[in-house]
């Protein structure tokens, strides 16, 4: 989301600006760390553009994905974070020819799952603990061009993939950054539950969600050394 680049872009110092296909990518310093911040857009075409063009142009040492997220368990509900451990396209079928869903097709064979880098997803989980009232938890991503909101849907995904939340971006750019051998982490702050999204006010609720991810962000950074 746009507040949460925004906060994070006010934690850095030496920032610089650079457009590239309608994307602005925000460069700064952050704990003596070099960041680069992109809002990529809703959606996995967006997200998978996003990512592509921001390894081609700056090589990260890892990526993290923020935002928010629909709960697809009753484990986690409004106000929750979840660390991704790995991330599904759940809207990927080819059934009808035999594959399971979610698996994605590439020239030397099938995969379901795209792994998060288990080292930065433990410090991530640490950087999240210092969240006043939050909980914390680790779990699969779902992805899919779809926003669900029908909680038998959402049950679903939770019974097929194993499931804590589900968005529209995390998937494709783990896609992205496997191809490309980039390691990459998702961090989604649960903005509905299970519950057909009863609770918050969607406005207030990014506002608080920003809060949180901005400071887990800020903590990771502080406290993550990329492997050589």
């Amino acid at each position: 989301m746009q507040i949460e680049a925004d906060g994070i872009i006010a934690l850095c110092d030496n920032v610089t600006v650079t457009e590239k296909f309608g994307m602005t990518f925000t460069r700064g310093t952050l704990r003596d760390k070099e960041l680069v911040i992109v809002v990529c857009g809703i959606g996995k075409v967006n997200a998978a553009m996003c990512a592509v063009t921001l390894i081609e142009e700056y090589r990260p040492a890892l990526v993290i994905n923020s935002g928010v997220a629909g709960a697809v368990s009753p484990l986690v509900s409004i106000g929750d974070i979840v660390v991704g451990t790995k991330a599904v396209e759940h809207d990927m079928n080819t059934t009808a020819l035999g594959d399971r869903q979610g698996e994605v097709l590439f020239p030397d064979g099938k995969r379901t799952f795209f792994e998060c880098d288990k080292a930065a997803a433990r410090v991530l989980e640490e950087a999240c603990s210092g969240l006043k009232d939050t909980k914390v938890a680790r779990g699969v991503i779902a992805s899919g061009d779809i926003f669900i909101s029908n909680r038998s849907q959402r049950l679903r995904l939770n019974d097929r993939f194993g499931a804590l939340a589900c968005e529209m971006e995390g998937a494709a750019i783990g896609h992205v950054c496997s191809c490309c051998g980039v390691p990459f982490v998702i961090l989604r702050a649960i903005s509905d539950d299970i519950n057909e999204n009863k609770g918050m006010d969607f406005v207030k609720f990014c506002a608080l969600a920003a809060e949180k991810t901005v400071f887990a962000v800020d903590i990771f950074t502080a406290k993550y050394e990329a492997a050589p």
